[in-house]
């Protein structure tokens, strides 16, 4: 069992790792995963940004959002998103909560997030909104309460991902692989969507078409091999996880300080001669 926790904190810091990288996550923002045998139980980083989230960050919650065992870490205040969505939907295994620019205008302007291109079948037939006001009035636009996350939940209801009004969206999978899917694709098919509109007209996918696009990029066939890709990604950006102890390098300040000191050293060389 051991074996299968590592991998579950492995591919729960590597699912924010690739969000963060994909441009879906940047400072704030969470992956989780729900526990592979123990279904009243899910996995979520302490509080850190996604793209520095580490395998021994992960700690392990009830579905209440309690921490299972004692820290003094920090935690993320809106992790009862989590623990509230993994009680209404049994078949949920991860869920990632975002702020991605690629989906802000709809939660701004309140314009109908649509299907618009194959992939983009990920988001569903209807794409719900949410607006904490309806429920709590004026809020900071946190979720830190668990009638909140219960709310959003509801709203929710069984479909791949809710938007939340002026704050952004949470997405859920059946698998790691799938909700990267849905999370990265959700907000291209945002991103054309909105291309399109500017054009003139938007034109989106039929019924029939969402639910055959939809039975296609649910496969393995497809999950698997755009996890497999945003994986390589990552680790070219030099944002993969930490070998050996080591930590990550490869940032773009880091590279940016490598290529200054080997400019400098490139001149330098260059007036001794």
């Amino acid at each position: 069992m051991s074996s299968s926790l590592d991998q579950i904190k492995t591919d729960t810091a590597l699912g924010n790792r690739i969000l963060a990288n994909e441009g879906v996550l940047d400072a704030f923002g969470h992956v989780s995963m729900r526990h592979p045998t123990n279904p009243n139980r899910y996995f979520l980083s302490r509080s850190r940004a996604p793209e520095l989230v580490e395998p021994g960050d992960i700690l392990e919650y009830d579905l209440d959002s309690n921490p299972v065992k004692k820290t003094d870490q920090r935690l993320y205040a809106e992790r009862v998103i989590h623990g509230e969505i993994y009680k209404a939907r049994p078949d949920v295994m991860a869920v990632v909560h975002h702020h991605a620019p690629a989906v802000m205008p709809f939660c701004i302007s309140g314009v109908e997030l649509q299907p618009v291109m194959h992939l983009g079948a990920v988001i569903g037939h209807k794409v719900p909104m949410w607006d904490q006001y309806d429920e709590f009035g004026d809020t900071n636009l946190l979720l830190v309460k668990p009638e909140e996350g219960a709310s959003l939940a509801r709203a929710l209801g069984q479909a791949p991902l809710v938007l939340m009004k002026g704050h952004g969206a949470t997405v859920v999978g059946g698998t790691i692989q799938e909700l990267m899917f849905r999370a990265i694709y959700s907000c291209r098919n945002a991103e054309y969507q909105f291309a399109a509109q500017m054009l003139g007209k938007v034109v989106p996918l039929r019924p029939g078409e969402v639910e055959k696009s939809s039975q296609i990029n649910a496969m393995p066939t497809a999950t698997f091999r755009t996890w497999e890709y945003w994986s390589v990604r990552l680790e070219k950006s030099g944002g993969g996880l930490p070998r050996s102890g080591k930590k990550p390098v490869g940032t773009r300040a880091q590279r940016a300080s490598v290529a200054r000191t080997t400019s400098k050293k490139t001149k330098t060389k260059g007036r001794k001669r």
